[in-house]
């Protein structure tokens, strides 16, 4: 089922208090939406959004993709910057998981992949609850969706360009420890956003393949949603619904027709 349209790259999918988060790469706008209702814009950054998550005060973190700053926006709807990043990587950051403890985990492209740059090892950010930054990993290969397993300390990343969904153990002091390979993924998937199901099963993105696809630990593929030539860019589940949110392309420069759209189908393990 069709549910919105007229969006150029939507991210940043989050399901929060029976609505549907997201942010639209291209425009700078960070939506919600109650089901079966329009989107409404929560704020604008003057950026590229792409992660979003919650500080343990309420408050909306944004990741600003090229400016490398974590942004806070406060239940009044008032900005500030709560981690800038912009001193350790001279390349956009990307999606961000926020975990038990308050902490956030914001990846990093580690090169300009948009510029043709050659390609870098990626990191990952940590930043503790009062918004002090360090880098936690910076050894995958571009980092980009991140989920934290149901009752557990377990992050398991996207390394979109590795075909392959890593896993890291968090320690009480934020650091990741313990790196494995928790699924590879069929050759040649290029793994962008995730979301985990009550079961610990992993909807994966497969941006350049026109598909979504539900992984297990040891990279079982249970389940396959073809969205033909669109490209998946992230999912959410809300309850036993799972939001597609699909681009014509991942290209910042092809996505200006506004054809990005989430979709909703039924699925049979919830959120």
């Amino acid at each position: 089922m069709n549910l919105y349209e007229g969006l150029r790259f939507p991210e940043g999918a989050r399901w929060k208090d029976g609505r549907l988060w997201f942010s639209d790469m291209h425009t700078g706008e960070i939506f919600r939406a109650d089901p079966g209702q329009p989107p409404e814009i929560v704020v604008r950054i003057d950026d590229q959004p792409s992660g979003l998550g919650w500080a343990p005060d309420g408050s909306l973190l944004v990741s600003s993709m090229t400016r490398r700053q974590v942004i806070r926006v406060d239940p009044a709807g008032v900005q500030s910057v709560f981690a800038d990043l912009s001193g350790y990587t001279d390349a956009p950051i990307n999606d961000m998981v926020v975990d038990h403890d308050g902490r956030a985990f914001v990846g990093g492209f580690g090169y300009d992949l948009y510029g043709d740059a050659p390609q870098r090892p990626g990191p990952i950010f940590v930043l503790e609850p009062n918004g002090d930054a360090r880098i936690a990993r910076d050894d995958l290969v571009f980092p980009n969706g991140l989920v934290i397993l149901p009752g557990s300390r377990t992050l398991v990343v996207a390394e979109t360009w590795a075909a392959r969904l890593t896993a890291f153990t968090i320690t009480g002091a934020g650091d990741l420890v313990d790196k494995r390979i928790w699924a590879p993924l069929p050759a040649g998937a290029t793994p962008d956003g995730l979301c985990v199901d009550a079961e610990s099963g992993i909807w994966v993105a497969d941006i350049s393949n026109g598909r979504f696809l539900r992984v297990t630990s040891g990279g079982t593929v249970t389940d396959h949603i073809d969205v033909g030539d669109r490209a998946p860019a992230d999912c959410a589940l809300g309850g036993r619904t799972l939001y597609l949110l699909t681009a014509n392309s991942w290209q910042p420069s092809e996505t200006g027709i506004r054809a990005g759209r989430i979709e909703a189908v039924k699925v049979s393990v919830p959120g």
